[in-house]
């Protein structure tokens, strides 16, 4: 894992989701190659273990909570970020939820939003929507989404699931989604400097997540990490952007993540229930399939 990682003295990195499992190993490779790692999850005590972790081995680091079920604590977060960031190098939106095991119920977040789509999706469309500037004069600079093998087309006509739910279809709907926003945020960053990636980490990876699904685990977290740092890090990936890839394998996502009408739907809604009045990121033409 290490020979992926070169020097990142100088470097500052924002893993969501970097208290448990592959994000917390994530953020401690980070912190060995010499990057400054913000770390990100709701629990303060665990948070606080990573961050020792981190400096016990010579790293720098700090902690933000944050609640991403709820978009007005997306905003601290990147409020945080920005006040005390001169720059940002690096953001793996690595944060999510599970499906919720066989016969999940539906949840909302405090805005009204499926639970799956608000935490796995739109807190990452919204968190990187107010980055992106910081990203921008930081270039070259990445974003790695964190997505799923498991996909699901977009129901637009029921983006939230109020009919035939079930937290497996949620949560592979959620993932499409951020592949879809991948695909269609590295058309608008062109010549910007910044890229934007996604992937399937690891199947089942030995996490919280997969043994609240009552799944028995496939692969290790060293696995995922792997596959992370690899888009995060690995100068093969320098320039290069919009592409999905299955652990360190590039491949395709669904087939509607390339269709640009679907990615133009998904961003109108966005905007609206992110409440960014126009996209700060986002050109409104020369949108193409990849």
């Amino acid at each position: 894992m290490e020979a992926l990682i070169t020097n990142l003295v100088g470097k500052i990195a924002l893993v969501t989701g970097s208290t448990d499992g592959v994000g917390r190993l994530v953020a401690r490779r980070l912190g060995e190659a010499g990057a400054e790692v913000i770390v990100h999850g709701r629990d303060s005590g665990r948070g606080e273990e990573v961050v020792s972790e981190i400096k016990a081995d010579g790293g720098k680091a700090l902690f933000f909570a944050a609640d991403l079920s709820s978009l007005e604590e997306v905003r601290g977060l990147a409020d945080s970020v920005l006040q005390h960031a001169g720059r940002l190098d690096l953001l793996i939106n690595n944060a999510g939820i599970g499906s919720g095991g066989p016969g999940a119920a539906r949840r909302t977040s405090a805005a009204g939003h499926e639970l799956r789509f608000a935490v796995n999706y739109l807190s990452g469309f919204l968190l990187t929507s107010l980055l992106l500037p910081l990203l921008k004069t930081s270039a070259p600079a990445r974003i790695v989404n964190v997505a799923s093998a498991g996909q699901q087309a977009i129901e637009f006509d029921d983006v939230m699931l109020s009919r035939g739910y079930s937290g497996g279809r949620a949560y592979m709907q959620s993932k499409l989604a951020q592949i879809l926003f991948t695909v269609d945020l590295a058309q608008a960053l062109k010549g910007t400097g910044v890229t934007v990636n996604a992937l399937h980490p690891a199947s089942y990876m030995a996490t919280t997540m997969v043994r609240e699904a009552g799944v028995s685990p496939w692969s290790t977290v060293e696995e995922g990490a792997a596959a992370i740092l690899n888009l995060a890090t690995s100068p093969d990936l320098t320039g290069r952007s919009g592409l999905y890839f299955d652990g360190l394998q590039e491949t395709r996502a669904n087939a509607q993540a390339y269709d640009s009408r679907a990615r133009e739907r998904l961003r109108a809604i966005s905007l609206e229930l992110a409440g960014l009045s126009s996209s700060p990121h986002q050109s409104q033409s020369g949108q193409h399939q990849s």
